[in-house]
């Protein structure tokens, strides 16, 4: 029972093949998979050399075992996940730089350095389910956050900005709409029905003009009395100036939409869970790939001097890190390989002895959007309540993640405490406890957040395919660059693809 409930049934099913306890006659057909119910369909007995620990090769690794492949799984770092990494009290990081941080966080408390939020439509919530990952409500869109533009004096409340917003862009529509300007666009009757919607869209009532509005949320809420307003909204011009669209808009896209999810106790409990699955004896930690040979009727694998020797190889590494190792895979795909670049990206866990933004900032969980170089501050939706907590204190890439990676952790966390403090005040700075950054250009083995390709076409395309014996799969070959699922997505296909082969090659 014990293999069951930690890998679900198909490690269960792969634990009795493996005592000799599972049924003999199994069916030959191949089945295409289907959301949410993932089988390869037919038992093979091919050997797999799966390079990467990451999310992707440790789904292929997993689909693959179920389905009676023996895999062997080869990591360079010292622990399984690849970006998906939680780290918490006691836990160390080494940048390339040399310099090691440790992280001194109170019991209970975590920091997701790598993803952190997951959307109801993707692939990852089914491996949570299938792997007895509990998971619990990610606070993606927050209206008590904060959004700090670029010159602000202080900062407005998410509701604020989102009303003011709306409430002026709904009077221009209205009155353009009552002047006549659409006639040539609406009936009359059309006309009745939009300016209907712009009044409550935008609270400008009867008048069609945006004079403030409740939803904008008050200086003192109402209780026993009706409340203290907040002062009149800026005018038309102060409120576009301030370049707000990302902050009102941020949760309007498809992968964004809340509610989302988040495993309970750190996204590093899907790694811990799939690693399990697979099985410890199956996977190398600390071992570096030098070379990657096709053979006539296999693969061959150097790491660290010996050789691995397998049917087939799954190559689940950053493309830009691949198209450095040695081999024969040929030019036109290791040409494909670097072609995608690579997108720094930085983040800082801030502990504090109290959770103020909760007692003081009236904000549980959510996101403050800034046009600082800190980009945005996620408050943990978990712990609420506790003693203690983290905020992600800035979450930025580009340009932005290039400066604080270039920076020494101490610097990092002086920069960011400086920014941040425009946002939260002094306690911001003052209360802080203790502090871990990551500049994921500078993980060794990683170099970088994901990957950016100029089109998904031509080198994204050829490396759809293998080259020879060798396939390639991470989130990166996928339309979900940068998320889990992309890398679960990816890890499907190529097992399909693989699967298919071996099946077509037997027959």
């Amino acid at each position: 029972m014990g293999v069951g409930a930690a890998g679900g049934a198909g490690a269960m099913f792969a634990a009795m093949g493996a005592l000799g306890l599972a049924p003999a006659e199994q069916r030959s057909d191949f089945v295409p998979p289907q959301a949410s119910d993932f089988r390869l369909r037919g038992r093979a007995a091919a050997k797999v050399v799966v390079l990467g620990a990451g999310i992707a090769g440790l789904t292929c690794a997993y689909e693959l075992g179920k389905a009676g492949y023996d895999c062997t799984v080869i990591e360079a770092r010292d622990r399984v996940g690849g970006r998906s990494l939680t780290l918490r009290g006691g836990t160390r990081i080494s940048e390339m730089s040399g310099e090691t941080q440790r992280a001194d966080f109170g019991e209970g408390v975590y920091f997701n350095a790598g993803p952190g939020r997951i959307a109801q439509w993707m692939v990852t919530l089914d491996y949570c389910r299938e792997l007895g990952v509990p998971i619990e409500t990610f606070v993606n869109n927050n209206s008590s956050a904060y959004v700090y533009p670029a010159g602000a004096t202080a900062p407005v409340r998410a509701r604020t900005a989102r009303a003011d917003v709306y409430g002026y862009v709904a009077e221009l529509l209205a009155k353009a709409t009552n002047a006549g300007a659409l006639d040539r666009r609406l009936t009359a009757d059309d006309k009745d029905h939009l300016i209907a919607f712009l009044r409550r869209f935008g609270d400008i009532g009867e008048r069609l003009s945006y004079e403030g509005s409740p939803r904008r949320g008050f200086a003192a809420f109402p209780r026993t009395g009706p409340g203290t307003p907040l002062a009149p909204p800026a005018g038309l011009a102060e409120v576009l100036a301030g370049g707000i669209g990302r902050a009102v808009t941020m949760d309007f896209g498809y992968e964004q939409a809340s509610p989302m999810f988040q495993p309970v106790g750190g996204m590093d409990a899907i790694v811990t869970a799939l690693a399990a699955a697979v099985g410890a004896d199956r996977i190398r930690t600390g071992t570096r790939v030098t070379r990657i040979t096709n053979l006539p009727d296999g693969v061959e694998v150097i790491c660290d001097g010996s050789a691995v020797r397998a049917d087939y190889c799954v190559a689940a590494l950053p493309p830009h890190l691949l198209a450095k190792i040695p081999g024969n895979l040929g030019t036109p795909v290791v040409t494909a390989l670097a072609t995608p670049r690579p997108v720094a990206a930085g983040k800082i866990g801030l502990e504090y002895g109290r959770r103020w933004w909760e007692t003081e900032d009236r904000i549980y969980g959510g996101i403050t959007e800034t046009d600082l170089d800190l980009t945005h501050i996620w408050y943990p939706s978990y712990g609420y309540h506790a003693p203690r907590g983290l905020i992600v204190g800035y979450y930025n890439t580009d340009e932005h993640a290039e400066l604080y990676g270039r920076l020494a952790h101490r610097d990092r966390l002086r920069r960011a405490l400086t920014q941040g403090k425009k946002i939260h005040g002094e306690k911001y700075r003052s209360e802080v406890v203790s502090s871990v950054s990551i500049a994921w250009q500078r993980q060794q083995h990683i170099e970088g957040g994901w990957v950016r390709w100029p089109s998904f076409s031509g080198a994204f395309e050829l490396l759809q395919r293998p080259a020879g014996r060798v396939y390639f799969a991470g989130d990166w070959l996928t339309h979900l660059i940068a998320w889990q699922a992309g890398a679960m997505e990816s890890a499907r296909k190529v097992v399909t693809d693989l699967h298919h082969r071996v099946l077509a090659s037997a027959g």
